[in-house]
């Protein structure tokens, strides 16, 4: 009676060691919001440079591969597949075309943007005002 209740133990713990690292990890609503911290903090950055070396720094939006790269420190944030990245970002911007960065000027005012991070049911925006620089993090409403 106790080997049986062992082996049915031994087995279960065998299926479960299978199945769980095939389990997909579903990012947590803290998670997400760190992310979204983390890209404000990129942004925020950036800003700074841009102010420090009185030159324009741009940061890098790259929604498919759901990546953003610093243009002052190359820092690059990469969230996880059941993320989603979208950006709203300007086509054109201080007389070029731009469309996947959001530059910022030494005076401090950028082209501005809005990267959303989301998943189903929650997500976060990181907004970046155009005139002042700014940048804040504002909970979406769930779809």
């Amino acid at each position: 009676m106790l080997l049986e209740i062992v082996c049915v133990l031994a087995i279960i713990a065998l299926v479960v060691a299978i199945i769980l690292p095939a389990m997909p990890r579903v990012t947590s609503r803290a998670k997400l919001e760190g992310y979204a911290v983390q890209a404000a903090t990129l942004l925020k950055m950036d800003r700074n440079a841009a102010l420090r070396r009185h030159a324009a720094v741009a940061t890098e939006v790259e929604a498919p591969a759901r990546w953003i790269r610093s243009g002052a420190t190359g820092q690059v944030l990469r969230v996880p597949n059941d993320v989603a990245i979208d950006a709203m970002l300007a086509k054109k911007c201080a007389g070029r075309e731009s469309g996947r960065t959001i530059d910022f000027f030494p005076s401090g005012m950028s082209c501005g943007g809005v990267i959303a991070l989301t998943r189903p049911g929650m997500g976060y925006e990181i907004r970046v005002n155009w005139l002042t620089g700014g940048v804040d993090i504002v909970a979406r409403a769930p779809l």
